[in-house]
């Protein structure tokens, strides 16, 4: 059952107190053994990747790179059905992050100076995917679809081998649908490593974008600025607001599609019907016998499923956009009307029909986003995440002699006079 909160003024900010304390720092011992990963595979390479696989993993897997012959053999080979649910989602995903792209401009003005700023793909990105059990195509398509819009030049991709030492097939013909161009098998923060730092066989990349437990989340932290990431994730939330004219069967559903993630994972309704929240009570008892990750969702619905029950809808509104949810459904009516009033969200799924697993999979909007409140100031993966910017300035001799005066001043009030000297020069008799 969810623990109820009457937002008193009181309550409902200490529960927002102990969801931050779930998104608290990372374990001190993690970063340890993840800092120790980082500098061997930095002084070891491959050998170090190897070895950690071997201790982890059980075995080496079959092959390091996956041949060419085996992805292609993987798509050859998939259930059609798959395949076109696949190229389906591709489609949307293209569609919707195409009208994200961004031109080069060039700005010459009347004077002769010519400003601009150039707009290009990043050369290289590694892509990890959790492999195994936690196999998940869809984070192939979200990440290397936007990438590839963005001219990316190659996405590497690492993942982890299956327990018998092959890859996960599922994996390959997502990666081969997306045209990602070489496939590495070992996972944990060795692969983020390697792809930091490059080793003698996994090129060195520009950017480590995918989703991961909490050793690849470290890694990537910890080697940022090394290397640029996408976002330090922290465990799946959902926010679903709502009212007395939503469907409780749909709420408890939507609210366990989360849950079943992580047992550190967020399912919190705010509702301003109290009824509403008995039934959704009733249909997760219900539907969560016949769901195959049920354990983990009565736990994660015992520490982290929370109903708040609000007096008025702008209460509501309020205390979404100060918890900033990964993902946030609005099953009230006339849910268009919100669209305006919640600037804090990841994703905000709108109507009845508008379940969360259909961004997450199917609809076009990017599935990697922002969590434990950072949608307050962080973005969903797009487009623009794979650009590299730069902007260049042309002056000519009358252009600059106009603004020389003023350069100089602003350079000499910050002490660097050697900055007003580099300008002063070009005038001097």
């Amino acid at each position: 059952m969810l623990k109820r909160i009457y937002a008193d003024g009181i309550a409902e900010y200490d529960f927002m107190k102990q969801l931050q304390q779930r998104n608290g720092e990372t374990d001190k011992k993690i970063t340890d053994i993840v800092t120790d990963i980082i500098e061997n595979v930095r002084a070891n390479g491959d050998k170090a990747i190897n070895e950690y696989t071997l201790k982890f993993d059980g075995k080496l897997p079959q092959y390091y790179e996956v041949p060419r012959d085996v992805i292609n053999d993987a798509l050859t080979d998939a259930d059609q059905d798959f395949v076109n649910a696949l190229l389906n989602a591709i489609e949307n995903i293209r569609d919707f992050h195409q009208r994200q792209v961004e031109q080069s401009f060039i700005n010459p003005k009347d004077n002769g100076v010519i400003l601009g700023q150039r707009i290009r793909g990043l050369e290289r990105v590694g892509l990890y995917v959790p492999g195994g059990t936690a196999a998940y195509p869809s984070s192939v398509l979200m990440n290397a679809v936007p990438a590839k819009i963005a001219g990316v030049k190659e996405i590497i991709m690492v993942t982890p081998p299956l327990k018998d030492g092959t890859p996960n097939k599922d994996i390959l013909v997502a990666s081969a649908l997306c045209g990602v161009d070489r496939i590495f098998m070992c996972g944990g923060a060795q692969a983020i490593s390697g792809l930091a730092f490059g080793t003698e066989q996994i090129p060195r990349v520009d950017k480590i974008v995918g989703p991961g437990n909490i050793f690849v989340a470290t890694a990537k932290k910890l080697l940022y600025g090394q290397v640029d990431i996408d976002m330090i994730a922290g465990p799946s939330e959902i926010l679903v607001m709502a009212d007395d004219t939503a469907n409780p069967k749909f709420v408890g559903a939507d609210l366990m599609s989360q849950a079943e993630h992580d047992k550190m994972a967020s399912a919190i309704l705010v509702t301003t019907s109290e009824n509403l929240v008995d039934m959704v009570d009733t249909e997760i008892q219900r539907q969560m016998d016949y769901l195959s990750r049920k354990d983990i969702i009565a736990t994660s619905i015992e520490n982290y499923g929370v109903a708040i029950i609000c007096n008025t809808k702008e209460k509501a509104i309020e205390l979404a956009n100060m918890i900033a949810p990964e993902h946030l459904e609005v099953l009230m009516e006339n849910p268009l009307e919100y669209i305006g009033k919640l600037d804090n969200a990841g994703s905000v799924f709108l109507g009845q029909y508008a379940s969360e697993p259909l961004g997450d999979y199917y609809a076009g909007p990017n599935h990697v986003l922002p969590t434990s409140g950072t949608a307050r100031f962080f973005s969903p993966l797009s487009v623009k995440d794979f650009y590299k910017r730069s902007s260049y300035i042309y002056y000519t001799e009358d252009a600059l002699k106009d603004a020389k005066d003023d350069i100089i001043l602003i350079a000499n009030r910050e002490g660097l006079t050697a900055h007003a000297n580099a300008i002063a020069v070009r005038f001097e008799d």
